[in-house]
């Protein structure tokens, strides 16, 4: 078994109590209520801009044949995971100019950017976001929310470009060889961090 795949046995129950959280809970039926929704945007868009610069400091770190794995995902994120944020901010009311991080968002960007530090452990620290998000998407999608900006949201993430995205990350993390003990404490730990963060402020 591959190291990514040893982080998917570590991922799926953990995936399953995100499922069960009532703010995903809430999406998936299409009636979380606003205020709620509204405060995790905000948040997420704040968790994003620095996971924009944990790629990047991967980047720095890449061999030259991930450089551009890296570069795409650093894009990626601001220009489209953050458009998508905008958009549903501008509907749902969203202040995101005015938003400060609260303890969930610091704790998880203060992990993830200290793990950026060591390109294996940065990787290994990421991939939570990345392929629980996949995850996520993929199972909602089976039953999608009728209420349309819900739906916009669990079809970004089940789109086949973001699964692709997630696959690049899980090569790399395979090519980069860490020590799987450590590789997967820090995916567990990311892990955690995403379920942490569902509890909006």
């Amino acid at each position: 078994m591959s190291v990514s795949e040893e982080l998917h046995a570590i991922g799926r129950p953990l995936v399953e109590a995100q499922l069960a959280h009532p703010t995903v809970a809430g999406i998936a039926r299409g009636d979380l209520p606003e205020p709620v929704f509204r405060s995790w945007l905000e948040q997420d868009y704040l968790f994003l801009l620095d996971y924009v610069r944990v790629f990047s400091r991967l980047a720095w770190q890449a061999p030259d044949g991930h450089l551009g794995d890296l570069v795409d995902l650093a894009h990626a994120t601001f220009h489209e995971e953050l458009s998508l944020h905008r958009s549903l901010s501008a509907e749902f009311g969203a202040d995101l100019d005015g938003a400060r991080k609260g303890p969930a968002c610091a704790a998880y960007t203060s992990f993830l950017l200290d793990s950026a530090a060591v390109y294996a452990d940065g990787l290994a620290a990421l991939y939570p976001c990345m392929w629980g998000y996949s995850t996520l998407g993929r199972r909602l999608a089976e039953n999608p929310p009728d209420e349309p900006r819900y739906r916009a949201w669990v079809d970004t993430y089940a789109h086949p470009a973001f699964a692709e995205l997630t696959g690049r990350v899980a090569v790399m993390i395979d090519e980069a060889a860490p020590d799987p003990d450590r590789a997967g404490r820090l995916f567990a730990e990311g892990m955690a961090h995403e379920l942490a963060f569902w509890d909006v402020p």
